[in-house]
């Protein structure tokens, strides 16, 4: 059975970790497989948006396998290109979606977070509680969580390990929409479809200013902006958008 489950709908690319089992647990094979199913999207210029979940009903991830990392699995599982998972310490140029099936506990919830949206089901639960074993979240979290949310609830979660609902993680932005199990994955596709309707290119642009210039002065931020508008108002798909619009037409982006 494998350890990595990928779809492709259109330009949307969905991986799922396949280990039920052991509710969705990185071990080293599933973090070596997830690192190279990246490494080949963000170069195949047909995948526009990628979408992670994990397998059941149960366990979005419940973050890494100790038994794998007690049997010496630690380098796989956290020296994989991009880091833990694959995906923690990777600045993935396209948009990415988590399906948040079930709870998103330390790692699983840092796998949440280098996810740029996120659709949960009613009843996940997100949280890093590595203090409570008398560890410390890792793979991003303690970097990541307080600049999605309130810094002093970020605390809060990261300081006493208490994890929160997903009625909860939507009330503070932490994620972007809650929904039934049973519509998670077509909720997740509609909106991996509308982001896959525009422009590849100035998508990959506006995902790129968005997150480096959102932790920079105005000044600085206005530089990367800028450095960004040749590329895309020089582009055939900045052509194609008015064109399309002025014959009432739906868009054929090209990505270039």
């Amino acid at each position: 059975m494998s350890e990595l489950l990928r779809e492709r709908h259109g330009h949307i690319e969905i991986l799922t970790i396949n280990r039920p089992e052991a509710r969705n647990a990185i071990n080293g094979a599933v973090s070596k497989a997830f690192a190279a199913a990246f490494d080949e999207l963000e170069s195949d210029d047909g995948c526009w948006v990628v979408i992670v979940t994990g397998s059941g009903d149960k366990a979005f991830s419940a973050g890494m396998d100790l038994k794998a990392f007690a049997a010496g699995e630690a380098s796989d599982i956290m020296g994989a290109t991009g880091g833990f998972a694959g995906i923690a310490q990777r600045d993935f140029p396209k948009p990415l979606i988590a399906a948040v099936n079930g709870s998103a506990l330390a790692g699983g919830c840092e796998i949440m977070l280098s996810c740029d949206l996120a659709v949960a089901v009613e009843g996940a639960m997100f949280g890093i509680p590595e203090v409570k074993r008398g560890l410390m979240a890792g793979a991003g979290g303690l970097i990541r969580l307080p600049k999605r949310i309130p810094p002093a609830i970020a605390l809060e979660l990261a300081l006493t390990g208490d994890p929160i609902d997903a009625h909860r993680a939507l009330e503070l932005g932490l994620i972007n929409r809650v929904v039934a199990r049973e519509s998670l994955i077509n909720e997740a596709l509609a909106l991996a479809s509308t982001i896959a309707d525009n422009a590849p290119l100035a998508v990959r642009a506006t995902k790129r200013v968005m997150k480096r210039a959102g932790e920079l002065p105005d000044a600085d931020g206005w530089a990367i902006n800028n450095a960004a508008f040749p590329a895309v108002f020089g582009s055939n798909d900045a052509m194609e958008g008015p064109v399309a619009f002025a014959e009432k037409r739906k868009p054929k982006w090209t990505g270039t």
